[in-house]
């Protein structure tokens, strides 16, 4: 019969990681595994200048990472509830680091791209799974954290993985050796890490049959998870863009073109949400949610007058402001879920949640790549914001009619 809390399993070293120990381990490898998957975006405009590739190929290696991530989510996304969190953890980080080995000796797109796919399928294996251990790990004296880790350790790995490849980029040796060199052995420790880390889930039956591509939710959480999708959406599709177009605007809109500057254009609007999910972590849901549709609008709004403008002081101050939005957007959507997923349910549930983000990180993303082509990257960028802006409104008025519907229960109990 399947456990009904997490079970600590012994098999390997006898002497296991503790709970608390274990708990800041997986937040680590989750901030280490975005920052690779970060890394590559100030490093573009470096393989286009040597290898001489259009716009367009370059949108199409930034759209293959997508591809593998969600197509791993979609397969392998509720494995770690079956067969384990340290089986799926293992492969995922042995994948990783042939994904990293293939950019630091990649001499042309075509490895590149295959890089990038790779780097795709074990990123989208390890977040879930990481998630979902997070919440398996929850202390008990502190319920919540790891809805709160959730939401800032992919943002902060985001951060750094963009402004430290920038810094090495610009000041460092071999830019396009080195950050992989270092990310490689983050790598190495974190699969040290799992060997010695307690198993964390209940290891349900049915393993083969969960890797069949699906995405479902458990009815319960059925309506809860469709008022977070505008939220999800808006601010994940802004991510998108930052990463995608982000360096490309400063250079071509507001000439600056500091390698650096390109990193810290997306650490701005990422470790700016890191920092603003751990300062929100006791701020009650509604409060969360309502601050990150208005502050996604506002800084968006901000910073599109600054493009229009050419002011950079006000595409920075925007992005700054959209950044404590997109802090408070991950916080409430990835602890909401982290606070109502039974320990069963973890997987798939995060699995759901990660498909939806990364569909808004990447398809938009795309789209404007393709579309700056013909109308401009001012337009695009415009256009692309303008939809931000509608989508955090619409955020406002999804979880204005969840609260709602709570208070109508809440009288019909009573």
């Amino acid at each position: 019969m399947p456990a009904t809390s997490p079970t600590f399993h012994l098999a390997g070293p006898r002497t296991r990681l503790s709970r608390p120990v274990a708990f800041a381990a997986i937040a680590l490898m989750f901030v280490v595994f975005l920052a690779a998957s970060s890394a590559p975006s100030p490093l573009y405009v470096v393989y286009q200048e040597a290898w001489g590739f259009s716009a367009t190929t370059l949108t199409a290696v930034f759209a293959v990472y997508v591809v593998g991530l969600l197509g791993s989510l979609l397969v392998v996304g509720a494995l770690s509830d079956h067969v384990g969190r340290r089986p799926v953890l293992g492969a995922a980080i042995a994948l990783e680091m042939v994904a990293l080995v293939l950019f630091a000796v990649a001499g042309d797109v075509y490895v590149l791209g295959l890089a990038r796919v790779l780097q795709g399928i074990a990123t989208g294996a390890a977040m879930t799974t990481l998630g979902a251990a997070l919440v398996d790990l929850d202390p008990p004296h502190a319920p919540g954290r790891a809805g709160v880790i959730n939401g800032i350790a992919p943002l902060s790995g985001l951060a750094l993985g963009a402004l430290g490849t920038g810094a090495l980029v610009q000041i460092g040796p071999a830019p396009t050796t080195l950050v992989y060199l270092l990310l490689l052995g983050g790598m190495a420790l974190a699969a040290a890490a799992v060997v010695w880390m307690p198993e964390t889930s209940s290891l349900r039956p049915g393993a083969r049959a969960s890797l069949r591509p699906r995405v479902g939710i458990p009815p319960r959480l059925r309506g809860e998870v469709v008022a977070l999708v505008p939220l999800l959406v808006a601010s994940w599709a802004l991510g998108g863009l930052y990463l995608s177009l982000g360096p490309s605007v400063a250079s071509s809109i507001f000439d600056v073109h500091s390698h650096l500057a390109g990193g810290l254009v997306v650490t701005m609007l990422t470790g700016t949400g890191a920092a603003t999910a751990f300062v929100l972590r006791t701020r009650p849901p509604a409060q969360v949610f309502t601050a990150a549709g208005v502050l996604l609008a506002a800084g968006m709004s901000v910073s599109l007058v600054g493009l229009e403008t050419g002011a950079i002081e006000a595409a920075a101050v925007g992005t700054l402001i959209a950044g404590i939005g997109f802090g408070a957007a991950a916080l409430g959507a990835f602890g909401s879920l982290a606070r109502v997923a039974a320990p069963e349910e973890r997987g798939e549930v995060f699995a759901v949640a990660y498909v939806i983000s990364y569909v808004a990180f990447s398809v938009p993303a795309v789209i404007a790549g393709l579309a700056s082509q013909s109308a401009g990257l001012l337009d695009t960028a415009a256009a692309y914001g303008a939809m931000v802006i509608a989508l955090s409104l619409l955020a406002l008025v999804a979880q204005r009619a969840v609260a709602q519907g709570r208070e109508r229960e809440e009288r019909a109990a009573a």
